[in-house]
């Protein structure tokens, strides 16, 4: 067992990287390539958003960078 955790340590990047690949494959074969793009780009902005609630920052500062002025 402490061989298993010596090799998840050393090679962690590359077998993340793979199971990513691999889950990419699979959404792109089971929806297609621009419905998974854009699955991804929900999760990458859902990613964000739950970074952003984490580091506590307000919500409005946030959306007034983003929006036009006098929106928010």
């Amino acid at each position: 067992m402490d061989r298993f955790y010596d090799i998840l340590e050393k090679h962690f990047g590359k077998i993340v990287g793979m199971a990513l690949g691999l889950l990419f494959a699979i959404l792109v074969i089971a929806l297609g390539f621009w419905k998974t793009i854009f699955v991804l780009i929900c999760i990458l902005i859902g990613y964000y958003l739950g970074k952003i609630i984490d580091n506590r920052e307000d919500l409005r500062n946030f959306l007034d960078r983003i929006l036009p002025p006098g929106r928010m």
